[in-house]
């Protein structure tokens, strides 16, 4: 059998799948472009064809798996748009699904991901949900572009603090919990990094790893929108769920720290200026 990863090329997806593939688990990588995904001598990773808007490829993607890494992909922001893939893998007898969630959202009905959770339970689908502070790739990706051409971060959080941890982090996590799925049976995990940083801080990590001058611009919340909408040309949907999780931030629900990733791999989380370091060609 089987182990489907959605989103197998994204941030947190690939490396889900390196690190299942470390572990001797075959691995369905499930990709929205079969022809971009690359090809792959690993004879442990078989590249299936998935869109989870599309009910039509679900059997073909569930065929032979009997546990999941499902993420939801950025673009769709209301939870019933992934209802029925979870009814699919109902349907296919999943041993264990994996469900990339939100810090903090077993208390907060306002992501999709806290309806998406409760439908998971619901359907009676075996669940070890994953909940992780936010990305240290999200700086690195989405926010560096400012960062390389204007020199600062434009992100409204305020003076609230995050505590970031790195995707290859959460990767390992998910690939632990899906390896022993009888052990995670029914769980739910909070994953943080080390440490809980506010913006300035940052900025100010970024200013020692890149040696020039960082600021954090602490834009509100129209301001926010509108950049990355009409000058960056960011899917509106997408725009949208970042400012609900930004608002959420500023409420305090980014800034806990936890020993959750401790526990599950018995290693330290790496820290923001590790990360940094190691991806300082992404700021500069």
């Amino acid at each position: 059998m089987k182990i489907l990863v959605t989103g197998a090329r994204g941030n947190v997806g690939r490396y889900v799948v390196n690190e299942l593939v470390i572990k001797g688990q075959k691995v369905a990588a499930g990709v929205h472009n079969v022809t971009k995904s690359g090809d792959t001598s690993d004879p442990d990773i078989e590249t299936v064809y998935l869109d989870l808007t599309d009910p039509c490829t679900f059997d073909a993607a569930l065929r032979d798996v009997d546990r999941v890494f499902l993420m939801r992909p950025p673009h769709l922001g209301k939870p019933e748009d992934l209802y029925p893939f979870i009814d699919a893998m109902k349907r296919h007898d999943i041993r264990l699904v994996s469900f990339l969630s939100l810090m903090g959202v077993e208390k907060n009905t306002i992501p999709p991901h806290h309806r998406i959770e409760k439908y998971i339970e619901k359907a009676g689908l075996p669940y070890a949900h994953i909940r992780p502070g936010f990305f240290m790739q999200n700086i690195a990706g989405v926010h560096a572009e400012e960062i390389r051409m204007r020199n600062e971060i434009f992100i409204p959080a305020g003076m609230s603090r995050t505590s970031f941890i790195d995707a290859a982090d959460i990767g390992l996590c998910v690939a632990i919990l899906l390896s022993e799925p009888e052990k995670y049976r029914n769980t739910a995990h909070t994953i943080t990094g080390p440490e809980s940083l506010n913006y300035d801080e940052i900025a100010e990590i970024l200013c020692d790893v890149t040696e020039r001058k960082i600021t954090y611009r602490k834009p509100g919340f129209l301001a926010y929108r509108n950049h990355y909408i009409k000058k960056r040309g960011l899917d509106k949907t997408y725009v949208n769920v970042t400012l609900a999780l930004y608002f959420m931030t500023r409420m305090g629900t980014a800034s806990r720290v936890t020993d959750g990733y401790y526990r599950i791999t018995g290693k330290e989380p790496r820290s923001f200026r590790a990360f940094a370091s190691e991806n300082k060609c992404c700021f500069i």
